[in-house]
């Protein structure tokens, strides 16, 4: 730093320099002292009890899932002890059929999330590049339904589900399907946020790409869907973490065992003995973070180069 940072030569004729100040050899002026602690040092601070805080139930978590005694007045902040005995007795079924619950979780993510961002992108496009009868009024109405909760409408939901699995079994209470269904419910969920972004991209690219003789089609997947990558990973990322914890609706469509997602089996293990059980509980919500993590890593490639793609090729 002392190579770097130098103090602002007074120039001739000048007023006499800022003694609160620093300036680089490249010419940007630093701020020191008190001055630093009222324009950048308080918000290091803020940012650090930030961190604190979204940091402490996470490290609390992770210490109990690798804690032995597995209650919670045995668990401490830092732990002194480790053991992965929590993990084996999750994993070895006594608590429930951990590993089917993980799978089945893992696959109705992946399918709801893929066919949420499918369905809201494609009703995105038409919303934001077409010009029909009903647009505002279609927006206003998706806009209304997101006004309120899903779980509303839970009895009409249970009902409908039923008489589906009178007509055809797979799709009827306790699968899979009829649960995939439900969760259907809000496949236009992201239209808005989506349409957001579609807006931002200029109408000469399509007009570009028609000139071409490239049609909608075309043009949506070749031009204006390279463009439109970070939206897709965060709108894919927010509705796999969705479904993921969704918690009413499942305790209610999965009741056997072998269709159950993590957050009702979870549920079930924790709520016999809250204070016996949180070891376990710890280290499968440990496993369940991991998904959404690796996740996360691999979808930041597409939100920090989905912008410089597309157009240029």
């Amino acid at each position: 730093m002392t190579n770097l940072l130098t103090e602002a030569p007074a120039e001739k004729g000048a007023p006499s320099r800022r003694t609160n100040m620093l300036v680089r050899k490249d010419g940007l002026e630093l701020p020191r002292g008190r001055r630093w602690w009222r324009e950048v040092g308080w918000r290091h601070l803020v940012g650090l009890a930030g961190v604190a805080f979204a940091g402490f139930p996470v490290l609390y978590i992770i210490s109990a899932a690798f804690n032995p005694l597995g209650s919670v007045a045995t668990t401490e902040l830092i732990p002194t002890t480790f053991s992965l005995v929590n993990f084996e007795t999750l994993l070895g079924g006594s608590k429930g059929p951990y590993g089917t619950w993980y799978l089945n979780t893992l696959v109705l993510c992946t399918v709801v999330s893929v066919a949420q961002v499918l369905l809201s992108t494609l009703a995105a496009y038409a919303f934001s590049r077409f010009r029909f009868y009903g647009r505002r009024g279609g927006l206003l109405a998706l806009l209304l339904v997101q006004m309120f909760p899903q779980f509303l409408a839970i009895v009409a939901l249970f009902l409908m589900i039923a008489k589906f699995g009178e007509v055809v079994p797979a799709i009827g209470l306790n699968t899979l399907a009829g649960y995939a269904l439900v969760l259907m419910g809000g496949a236009l969920g992201q239209v808005w946020l989506i349409k957001g972004f579609f807006d931002s991209i200029p109408h000469e690219l399509d007009e570009a790409a028609r000139i071409d003789g490239a049609g909608h089609f075309l043009t949506f997947t070749s031009v204006i869907l390279p463009l439109i990558t970070p939206v897709l990973a965060v709108t894919g990322l927010l509705a796999f973490v969705a479904v993921i914890g969704e918690y009413i609706l499942a305790s209610i469509f999965l009741t056997d065992n072998g269709v159950k997602t993590l957050a009702v089996g979870m549920f079930g293990i924790i709520a016999g003995d809250r204070s016996n059980n949180l070891g376990v509980f710890a280290a499968g919500s440990v496993m369940i973070a991991l998904p959404v993590l690796l996740l996360f890593l691999y979808l930041q490639k597409f939100i920090v180069g989905g912008l410089t793609a597309g157009s240029v090729k």
